[in-house]
């Protein structure tokens, strides 16, 4: 299955347990219905920032929009490998490495960023933290008030659910 239709059918299964119509899911994500509505048919390509926001508006880890398989007794994605969602406000993609198990708020992101505007997201949900290790480039990583300039090896963590970013200060700045 690929990633937009592991999001479809996630997306769907999610919104109804939330007892959520299309419209409300809508307007609590910020999205106009039609777009909620072609991510649901399968016909959508979403970006990072549009699935926060679902994410977000259902009250669920990001990860669960990805309906991951059962886990593995290993896995191993390679650093060129995953599916990986561009951002619409940043020269970034983002793989999920790892999804939270149910009833855990914990996944695990590969982001690739390059300079230029910054990947801005929005509050996650309350008591929601970040977590970043900065792997190569150089990057400027926090919430607005707090934020600091990682070199490779470098990790911080910060509250999730106040508005963050992300900006890469040199070309192929990867972040965890």
């Amino acid at each position: 299955m690929s990633p937009v239709e592991l999001i479809a059918a996630a997306l769907r299964r999610e919104r109804l347990a939330a007892g959520l119509s299309l419209s409300a899911l809508a307007d609590k994500a910020g999205l106009a219905k039609s777009t909620l509505s072609m991510l649901e048919s399968g016909k959508g390509n979403p970006s990072i920032e549009t699935l926060w926001n679902i994410a977000t508006a259902l009250g669920i880890p990001y990860s669960l929009l990805f309906d991951p398989a059962p886990v593995a007794s290993t896995t191993l994605i390679r650093a060129d490998e995953g599916p990986s969602v561009p951002s619409d406000s940043a020269a970034a993609k983002g793989v999920l490495l790892s999804g939270g198990s149910p009833g855990v708020r914990r996944d695990i992101n590969r982001l690739t960023i390059e300079p230029g505007p910054p990947r801005v997201s929005p509050p996650h949900p309350p008591g929601t933290r970040e977590h970043v290790v900065l792997c190569a480039g150089r990057a400027e990583v926090g919430p607005d008030d707090s934020l600091v300039t990682l070199t490779p090896g470098d990790y911080y963590a910060f509250p999730g659910d106040v508005p963050h970013r992300y900006r890469a200060l040199e070309p192929g700045t990867i972040l965890l």
